[in-house]
């Protein structure tokens, strides 16, 4: 694990802890110096749920999200022992965030693959383009 300090300016008093599953170093950057927080990264199966922090971040990543189990485990235990801890996955970290959950997760046949692929913010309206790269969806 290892943290990322903002380079200048007041630090933040937030700390928020990141599990890298994959995680894309824009990420870390976009964390440190537009939302100047504190940030610990820390490896997807380090086990965090001792640590102090206001907020989690499952990164996105590779592979089937069923065969992290350590993960899956730490975010259950956090989920139970720290219910209002706000939590955020994207891709990757969202299905292990539903398994955790109980929810279950499957293969698609296809995947969803592709870039620009528009994304409405149904509050504001404003459309974002993104790029999709989902081998697995959650399910029930």
């Amino acid at each position: 694990s290892y943290e990322v300090q903002q380079e200048e300016g007041e630090p933040s008093p937030m700390k928020i802890l990141a599990v890298d599953c994959g995680m894309k170093y824009n990420m870390i950057r976009f964390f440190v110096h537009h939302l100047k927080v504190n940030l610990k990264v820390v490896p997807w199966d380090y086990d965090y749920t001792k640590e102090e922090f206001d907020g989690l971040f499952i990164s996105n990543g590779p592979g089937n999200p069923q065969q992290c189990d350590k993960t899956i485990g730490y975010l259950k235990q956090i989920m139970e022992e720290r219910p209002n801890l706000p939590i955020f996955a994207i891709c990757l970290g969202h299905q292990l965030l539903a398994l955790a959950a109980g929810a279950t997760t499957y293969k698609m046949k296809f995947g969803n693959r592709g870039v620009n692929q528009p994304c409405v913010d149904l509050r504001t309206g404003r459309c974002y383009i993104t790029s999709q790269n989902h081998g697995f969806a959650v399910d029930e």
